[in-house]
């Protein structure tokens, strides 16, 4: 099993989610995050007072995969938030050793 993270751009939460449904994915994590790559922020216009908005919205997108799903799905997150401008983001894979459902106990494969 394997834990995809994808930091995208917020307006491109729905287009994921739908595309990851559409493979099987059964359960998302999304939080809203702060953070800058290569765009370094920028300078907004505020009341006449220009001031530097240094870490930009972004959503992190946490799901937990069996290992055969793992190239299917960092391709649809891939496809589906790309904007083909800076700043769309990064998918990062992580082994992920152990999955528990509370309700019920189960363990592995069948908790996801």
């Amino acid at each position: 099993m394997k834990l995809v993270t994808a930091i995208i751009k917020p307006f491109k939460l729905d287009e994921v989610r739908e595309a990851l449904s559409s493979l099987g994915v059964q359960g998302i994590t999304v939080t809203e995050v702060k953070g800058f790559g290569r765009q370094k922020g920028h300078t907004e216009l505020y009341r006449g007072a220009e001031y530097v908005v240094d870490f930009l919205p972004k959503v992190k997108v946490d799901a937990a995969v069996a290992d055969e799903l793992v190239e299917r799905v960092i391709e649809v997150i891939e496809s589906a938030a790309r904007t083909g401008k800076i700043g769309d983001g990064k998918i990062f894979v992580f082994p992920l050793e152990q999955v528990v459902r509370i309700r019920t106990g189960e363990t592995g494969a069948q908790a996801l």
